[in-house]
């Protein structure tokens, strides 16, 4: 791994623990100060230019990293591409795109003012990928997305930055199953998605996945501060495809209900 590459993935830690300081727990809790593997790391954006999805993937491709797999999530109007490097020490990499123009006139509009505020020459620059976002929005339009894309108003919020890092179950040392993982993660105080249920997916579909909900966190809107869900952790448990080859995709069904570790609406347990 490059030193250039290395660092770009220690900037993009670094932005993403300062909304979800809960993840630094998380290490303690399972890695009981060993190093934690990434199993991927994902983000969100439009599908409007200058920050289509295909834009922000050159800045993998760049690094050595390969298209590997494309997605859609009917229900939340959205596409994804995941991506892989050959080095097994780097993580692989999901982004996903909102339908930008499968949804009413009015978040359509504001969605568009406020990619219109992006200066295209800092997307072509690999540290826009956690540069946070570029655009004032009101409290009023933060809801009035909610109403209608969890993931839009997510992004008006918080623009471009990893929406989760991802716990590579798999290099646990002290842990078999995911279910332990969840069980120690409650027993240590987090709350876990369980939207479609703790574990999404199963070893039919080669991949178990799991994810604490979002931290808390202070936003500052351009007339009021809100606390509102930022980021989340999320744990993939990979099964064998073949002997000795670990299924290295995704399931569209589990991912749909991962999306949902953000949720403003969750109720609170």
């Amino acid at each position: 791994m490059s030193q250039q590459v290395e660092q770009f993935f220690d900037n993009l830690w670094n932005d993403y623990i300062k909304l979800t300081p809960s993840a630094a727990k998380v290490h303690q809790v399972l890695g009981q100060g060993r190093e934690i593997i990434n199993d991927h790391v994902a983000f969100r954006t439009f599908n409007l230019a200058p920050v289509r999805l295909e834009t922000l993937a050159k800045h993998f491709e760049a690094m050595g990293y390969k298209a590997c797999g494309d997605y859609k999530f009917e229900a939340k109007r959205l596409v994804a591409k995941h991506f892989e490097h050959d080095d097994p020490q780097l993580p692989k990499i999901f982004i996903s795109e909102l339908l930008v123009e499968e949804f009413s006139p009015e978040l359509q509009d504001i969605v568009k003012q406020l990619v219109a505020q992006i200066d295209a020459d800092a997307v072509a620059k690999p540290e826009f990928l956690y540069s946070g976002k570029h655009w004032q929005i009101s409290s009023g339009d933060y809801e009035r997305l909610l109403e209608e894309s969890e993931y839009a108003a997510w992004m008006a919020a918080f623009g471009f930055r990893a929406n989760h890092f991802t716990v590579n179950v798999n290099e646990l040392p002290d842990f078999e199953s995911l279910e332990q993982v969840n069980q120690t993660l409650k027993t240590a105080g987090f709350r876990l998605n369980s939207s479609g249920g703790e574990i999404k997916g199963s070893p039919d579909v080669y991949l178990e996945q799991s994810s604490t909900m979002a931290d808390q966190t202070a936003v500052r809107f351009s007339d009021m501060e809100k606390v509102i869900p930022s980021c989340f952790y999320e744990f993939a448990k990979r099964y064998e495809v073949a002997p000795n080859k670990l299924y290295t995709g995704f399931v569209a069904a589990s991912a749909d209900k991962i999306f949902e570790s953000t949720d403003a609406r969750a109720p609170a347990e």
